[in-house]
């Protein structure tokens, strides 16, 4: 979503953050971004989206202004780092929710 300063909210939120008013216009933006900050999980509990060790990180997708938590299959934790860039991987159902993304994924292998 824009909202009336320009700003590319993602994921996309009902009000502006800094005025409180409407947020109307939907943006399309990229299917891959860059890891602004992330945590290793060693041990996935039951209702993390991977049940292997992950990362969960904050990615600012290509074209928007924030960043999205959600979870990097990355294999091990060396192979993490800020300011890498990840693709979506796509959930193998898709009915339009956050889970839709079944987690991101390194993009150089």
């Amino acid at each position: 979503m824009r909202t009336a300063s320009g700003l590319v909210l993602v994921p996309p939120s009902e009000y502006d953050p800094e005025t409180g008013e409407d947020v109307g216009e939907f943006v399309e933006v990229g299917q891959a971004g860059v890891v602004e900050t992330w945590a290793w999980v060693h041990e996935p509990r039951p209702l993390n989206p991977l049940k292997r060790a992950f990362a969960w990180a904050l990615v600012k997708l290509d074209g928007a202004d924030t960043a999205l938590l959600h979870a990097v299959d990355a294999g091990s934790p060396d192979r993490m780092k800020k300011g890498m860039r990840v693709r979506v991987k796509w959930a193998d159902s898709r009915v339009g929710r956050i889970q839709d993304i079944a987690c991101f994924v390194p993009e150089d292998p």
